[in-house]
């Protein structure tokens, strides 16, 4: 067992997001190193200052611009849209680990026959003429249900039957335009070795440990209780829970931390040994400030978060206005290893404005000559990340 005090916790989480210190990850090869480590990134289509993915990793990759991810999700294809954590983004090369919830949207609709007929127009529809949105699909029926994977598709008949395609593995996402969704005949673009795997992990006790394995990576620091971290892991219950972590504790594959003034065990993954070691060895890494995305991996847990860094930070974007403490997307400020507040920003792209609409400190935090220097610096890069030159303060 690992023993820590509660900053080295802190800088563990932050070294390994690469959030501390001088970044760890550039360029493409940072985006699939940095995805390869924490499993997936997830997807939200909102667009005030940079959607979610593109948050998490503006933050993290030296040089990252927009075009870099659409790129590897488009071009490339060496990461995917599939639901992993919610709506999110994989790597491709994983695909054939989510098999068994394809085989279940398979099940689900063989339970619609009236839908095959609409399905096989889709079908002849994509292949003679390409990708498709749900906007331009014409079918000629009616019909209205529930996705096997966890949306509702309301009563867009072709949403309905695209997403039934999409979620069987059939077909995969395209390109995106805005949040319009354009979809296509996933062997096109998957090899076969991908494609059609079978299922790597059958047994499903070893699939719920790949899985769990796959959220503490995700994140850093994990304990063994109800967490947003394990959403959308379909039946992990609370004894399943339970026996993952006492098999990869005796599989010496995750390592008990205890961190002072803390009541629950955490636990890291026995790869990430070499980060808890430099954090051990007391560094004095080079502060640095960053806007962390409201989705953001590290935020998976907000209770972990309060704990550990006095932290507590609620996305108020569904909370009625008059109800909200602080604006509909604000974001987290980090500075060095701490949390020091939270900033409301939008983009104002026909303008080419970032507007920095308020910053609210916490308590404590003095915006000392160093910290606006490096909030300056944050918001420049931030500007640029959303390709606007100038920049406009309210408060």
């Amino acid at each position: 067992m690992i023993h820590l005090t509660n900053r080295q916790a802190r800088q563990f989480l932050l070294l390994k997001h690469g959030l501390l210190g001088n970044y760890r990850f550039t360029g493409k090869q940072g985006i699939m190193d940095f995805v390869r480590q924490v499993g997936c990134i997830q997807y939200d289509p909102i667009d005030v200052c940079g959607k979610n993915a593109e948050l998490v990793l503006q933050s993290r990759i030296k040089g990252f611009t927009k075009p870099l991810l659409d790129e590897l999700l488009y071009q490339d294809r060496y990461l995917v849209d599939y639901p992993d954590k919610n709506l999110a983004i994989i790597l491709a090369e994983d695909w054939p680990y989510f098999e068994r919830y394809r085989q279940a949207a398979r099940r689900h609709a063989g339970r619609y026959p009236e839908m095959e007929a609409l399905t096989a127009q889709a079908r002849t529809y994509i292949q003679h003429n390409g990708a498709i949105s749900s906007n331009e699909l014409k079918l000629d029926g009616d019909f209205t249900w529930q996705s096997a994977i966890h949306w509702s598709s309301g009563n867009n008949v072709s949403r309905s039957v695209l997403e039934q395609m999409y979620s069987t593995g059939e077909l995969i996402i395209h390109r995106k335009k805005g949040t319009r969704k354009y979809y296509d005949v996933a062997e096109n673009y998957f090899p076969p070795h991908l494609l059609n795997a079978p299922e790597p992990l059958e047994d499903e006790l070893e699939h719920y440990k790949w899985r769990v394995l796959r959220r503490i990576g995700a994140i850093g620091l994990l304990w063994n209780r109800a967490s947003d971290a394990w959403l959308n892991i379909w039946g992990l219950k609370t004894e399943q829970r339970n026996e993952v972590f006492r098999q990869l504790q005796h599989e010496a594959r995750i390592v008990a931390v205890t961190v002072e003034q803390m009541k629950d065990i955490l636990y890291c993954r026995a790869e990430d040994l070499p980060l808890m070691e430099a954090v051990l060895q007391h560094p004095a890494p080079k502060l640095r400030c960053e806007l962390i995305a409201p989705l953001d991996n590290l935020l998976w847990d907000r209770k972990l978060i309060n704990e550990l860094f006095g932290f507590d930070y609620t996305w108020e974007i569904y909370t009625p206005e008059i109800k909200r403490k602080f604006g509909y997307y604000v974001l987290p400020l980090l500075y060095g290893d701490r949390f020091i507040g939270r900033a409301e920003i939008i983009a104002e792209r026909k303008t080419g404005t970032l507007v920095v609409k308020n910053i609210w400190y916490e308590n404590g935090i003095k915006p000392t000559k160093p910290l606006r220097t490096a909030l300056n610096s944050c918001f420049q890069r931030f500007a640029s990340f959303n390709g606007c030159e100038l920049i406009r303060q309210l408060r």
